[in-house]
């Protein structure tokens, strides 16, 4: 029997903002960020976007059709939680009006949960081949403003119905797992911004790559050569090329060039949307299977989460037969091209925006064009609205002080 990934969906945030705009606001060289990280722009949610509307805003197309009594659990991976207590994933599961027959839990650790959501979900689906689980990356990206990470921002969610019908991707048995007790990279309770030791960090990542490779291989995986593809967790992308190229040289079996090319096509949807944490490595597969021209079916694919801190997997999937007929390429390329371009200045009123450690009541005018809502915080309960249709601002430099619009909401004050 097979267990995978039978349909994946992915979603970003209203608002982009160029590197070419941040680098001529702090007074550095495009080619820094274009050529030295690899990105080109950066996602930033709207004021009433949040992890939970573009996690529900992923998830969607991905249950259309689907009997949503089979999906009897629900796992939700973020670093960016909303609460302490009440997972996520619950109000994902009321937007999206799941059964009430089921689980659903909130899992963190940095940026590698998402994978062990996956895992966990192939598990549950060995158990009861009938069921099936929806996995949840969804993450916002933050740094101090003026820090090493702040051109490394992004915005993102990606959603994944494991089911016995792996439609895109079969997950193939053997992992390789590595765990280390490090600060690479932190966010405590009482921030709401990461903290990260830069080149600490790549170096634990590339240790912790060579590890898992050293186990998944113990484990009886496969050698180098017989990967045709490769996703890797991408802070930014020059990193995962640097992993491939580390991973190469480890093995003796790849040239740089052909690590290279291994790995290409995976970089371009993260190179427009930033980090997206749990969420990067899954963007980088929509990624290869939307941008990759020849066919993937019959591919395998290796993945490399990692997640500071830190934990890390390295395991291989098949790309099955027919996978293009589950894609959503024009949807997500999109998502991506229609995001509206901001200025600095927005941008830094954005960054700004009261975040739960603010505390406070707040009212969100409708910004987002996305099918979901934050729409505001009263009494400290999260109000969240089910939009048929938004007419946003013209003008993203009205961001902030747009009119009211007219929308068709369901408020859940869950």
């Amino acid at each position: 029997m097979q267990l995978g990934i039978e349909n994946i969906s992915f979603a970003t945030s209203e608002y982009v903002l160029p590197l070419a705009t941040l680098a001529d606001a702090v007074g550095v060289e495009v080619g820094k960020f274009h050529i030295g990280i690899g990105q080109e722009n950066m996602s930033v949610p709207a004021p009433d976007e949040d992890i939970v509307t573009m996690a529900a805003t992923a998830a969607q197309p991905v249950l259309e059709g689907q009997d949503l009594s089979a999906i009897r659990t629900v796992l939700f991976a973020t670093e960016s939680g909303i609460d302490q207590s009440k997972a996520a994933g619950v109000y994902v599961h009321h937007l999206l009006g799941l059964d009430q027959r089921c689980r659903v839990v909130e899992l963190k650790q940095a940026c590698y949960s998402a994978t062990a959501a996956l895992q966990m979900a192939v598990a549950l689906v060995a158990r009861r081949p009938e069921q099936k689980v929806l996995v949840i990356a969804s993450d916002v990206a933050r740094y101090d403003r003026d820090s090493s990470g702040e051109p490394t921002q992004g915005a993102g969610a990606v959603a994944m119905l494991v089911s016995s019908n792996p439609a895109v991707l079969a997950i193939e048995a053997e992992s390789g797992l590595h765990t280390a007790d490090v600060m690479d990279f932190w966010r405590p309770n009482y921030r709401s911004t990461a903290l990260v030791d830069g080149k600490y960090s790549v170096s634990v990542y590339m240790d912790a790559l060579r590890a898992a490779w050293d186990d998944y291989r113990e484990q009886g995986g496969h050698d180098l050569a017989a990967f045709d593809r490769f996703c890797y967790h991408q802070p930014f992308t020059r990193l995962a090329v640097k992993a491939h190229r580390t991973l190469a040289k480890h093995s003796g079996e790849l040239t740089d060039e052909q690590a290279d090319e291994q790995i290409a096509n995976t970089l371009d949807y993260n190179r427009q949307i930033g980090n997206t944490y749990t969420a990067s490595v899954y963007i980088g597969l929509l990624s290869l299977l939307e941008n990759a021209e020849e066919d993937l079916s019959g591919k395998r694919v290796g993945f490399f989460s990692y997640g500071s801190g830190s934990v890390a997997e390295l395991f291989g999937g098949v790309v099955q037969p027919g996978y293009r007929e589950m894609l959503r390429t024009a949807r997500h390329r999109e998502q991506i091209q229609r995001r509206r371009e901001i200025d600095h200045a927005t941008y830094t009123r954005l960054h700004a925006h009261p975040d739960g450690l603010v505390g406070g009541d707040h009212e969100f005018t409708p910004e987002t064009t996305a099918p979901f809502r934050l729409a505001a915080i009263r009494g400290h309960k999260r109000i969240y609205e089910t939009v048929a249709q938004v007419s946003a601002p013209a003008d993203a430099s009205e961001v902030g002080a747009s009119e009211t619009v007219a929308t068709d909401t369901a408020a859940t004050s869950l």
